[in-house]
């Protein structure tokens, strides 16, 4: 009962911590100091000032108003691409779930297909084809990841389809719509939630590594992951532009990390 209450205590903590990163990173941009896209050509690569309170690029930028904006760049970027890659996967996955024969056969074969290339190679050379940018990158990423979310949604609606309340709902005149929205999702929306929160932090970590070899969000948008491309000729001269973007990506992936594990412990009760 005690581990209990504080597992409880300290989802408590970490979802307030993530709620509250989200909604800076929404409101950071009021907090800007500086214009994120304005290059001041006296102030180059000018060390942490009153000014400029986390130093300049390599063309004057402020990095502290590039960060701020950027924080609404990455979160907003991979919320968005979880969330869409959420809805599809469960989608395809409950139709290949509740159907017999080919339809599943298809779906799960072109799942396999897609899963027998390694997911950042595979993204890469999407992006390499398509050309880099945000919507390419989110198209890439889309070919890729929507499979764990189909297979794992495939394998719960399996586990339950047959099981005595469905056909209780069946025996009460419920359609396949209906059994679906009232009967399979709420049993297992729970281990899909748990996916979802454990993949917040890989998908960031993906988005900045894809911004990071030039593919995904392009300059002069702030991004963490092209922040720290631009900045990696100046690992000597000017550290700060590597130091605060890496560790801005390095705390907010750590806090969803905690957040997904935590969500993890407790809505699934076969972990151990």
């Amino acid at each position: 009962m005690r581990n209990k209450k504080h597992k409880k205590l300290t989802f408590i903590i970490i979802l307030s911590i993530a709620i509250l990163t989200i909604v800076f990173a929404i409101i950071a941009p009021a907090f800007a100091p500086n214009d994120p896209l304005a290059t001041d050509f006296i102030n180059i690569l000018k060390e942490p000032s009153e000014k400029y309170p986390l130093g300049t690029d390599q063309v004057g930028r402020c990095i502290y108003s590039r960060i701020l904006y950027g924080a609404k760049v990455s979160l907003g970027m991979t919320f968005l691409l979880l969330a869409l890659l959420f809805v599809l996967g469960v989608i395809i996955g409950i139709v290949a779930g509740m159907s017999d024969g080919i339809i599943d056969t298809i779906i799960m074969r072109t799942s396999d297909i897609v899963l027998s290339f390694p997911g950042i190679v595979f993204a890469i050379s999407i992006v390499g084809m398509l050309g880099p940018g945000m919507l390419n990158t989110i198209i890439a990423l889309s070919v890729i990841w929507w499979t764990k979310y189909a297979r794992l949604t495939r394998v719960l609606v399996m586990g339950v389809k047959n099981s005595e309340y469905i056909d209780a709902g069946i025996m009460a005149g419920a359609g396949r719509v209906k059994l679906i929205t009232h009967y399979i999702i709420p049993n297992i929306i729970s281990p899909l939630v748990v996916q979802f929160a454990l993949d917040i932090g890989g998908m960031m970590l993906t988005l900045s590594g894809l911004s990071f070899l030039g593919l995904g969000v392009q300059p002069p948008t702030p991004e963490w992951g092209n922040m720290l491309s631009e900045g990696r000729a100046y690992l000597q001269t000017a550290p700060w532009l590597l130091i605060y973007p890496g560790l801005a990506i390095f705390i907010v992936v750590a806090i969803f990390n905690i957040l997904g594990d935590i969500v993890r412990d407790i809505l699934d009760p076969k972990h151990v």
